[in-house]
């Protein structure tokens, strides 16, 4: 269970940060605290892993990027966690997770790959294909963002 005050900062970072020198300071202003009951407080969540990490959504198509593809591959269970470590080390792979496959679709590893456009995906691939020695794989093509959201916590706490 989190205090008050944690699901206030929980609440509060969900949000865009500010731009300023001292983005902390402002949203400690917000929730009527100071700055460093704040980062105490963050950093204790963090301590804690109530916080695993801290991450910045960029809209790709602002900042150069064109496409990106999710791309499906077929990696032998054994081999997972090192091709997994592989395919996350290419600067162009935003995300890399594994799921469970189905009868009907055999993929067991995801990555996110971004690129200027289809090709510098297609590209990709191939580097990381090569690199990871797994040849098959599928590249699913964003064609429309439908939604792209946040999961929000406590979004009445402040």
């Amino acid at each position: 269970m989190l205090t008050e005050l944690e699901e206030k900062i929980v609440a509060s970072i969900q949000e865009d940060m500010p731009i300023v020198h001292r983005p902390y300071l402002v949203l400690a202003r917000q929730i009527g605290v100071t700055e460093a009951q704040y980062l105490e407080t963050l950093q204790s969540l963090c301590d804690r892993g109530v916080i695993r990490r801290f991450g910045v959504t960029i809209r790709h198509q602002k900042s150069g990027f064109g496409a990106n593809a999710m791309t499906a591959w077929i990696v032998d269970e054994d081999r997972i966690e090192t091709v997994g470590e592989i395919m996350a080390s290419f600067v162009e792979v935003s995300h890399c997770y594994r799921r469970n496959p189905t009868g009907s679709w055999p993929y067991n590893l995801y990555t996110m790959i971004h690129g200027t456009d289809e090709a510098d995906c297609i590209e990709t691939a191939g580097k990381m294909s090569e690199k990871a020695d797994v040849r098959t794989y599928q590249l699913l093509f964003s064609r429309r963002e439908l939604k792209k959201t946040s999961m929000k916590y406590y979004p009445d706490a402040i």
